[in-house]
């Protein structure tokens, strides 16, 4: 992989939320926007836009398995602002609303740790 497609990357997952453009990335590597889609595409199958919605869907995914955040508060760590804009891409995405992933995750982790709902009762001799 090209070092300057590397850079870019880097520079993308240093702050998520950033509304980068594509003029602000080729000036970082010194490269024409035309010629930094071209390298980026050819080296990762993707233009730097879809790279970086990637990796806001990935990091959101990551926060509703590991957090308790709402909805919109990862919708804006991640850089997408307006909750409906982040669902509907989320479920895009994924093919789940954030809400409905989250859900599903926990209930497939509990099930997994052996968890059926039922209560433990000790005996207290």
């Amino acid at each position: 992989m090209d070092q300057r497609t590397l850079v870019v990357i880097a520079y993308m997952q240093n702050d998520l939320r950033h509304g980068y453009t594509l003029c602000e990335m080729a000036r970082l590597v010194n490269l024409s926007p035309s010629r930094l889609r071209h390298l980026f595409k050819s080296d990762t199958n993707m233009t730097p836009t879809q790279y970086l919605q990637a990796l806001r869907m990935k990091e959101a995914k990551q926060l509703l398995e590991t957090t308790w955040l709402r909805i919109k508060e990862i919708g804006n760590m991640v850089g997408i602002a307006g909750q409906s804009h982040f669902v509907r891409e989320f479920k895009r995405v994924y093919g789940f609303t954030p809400a409905a992933y989250r859900a599903d995750y926990r209930r497939s982790l509990k099930s997994s740790c052996g968890f059926n709902g039922a209560r433990v009762v000790l005996d207290n001799k």
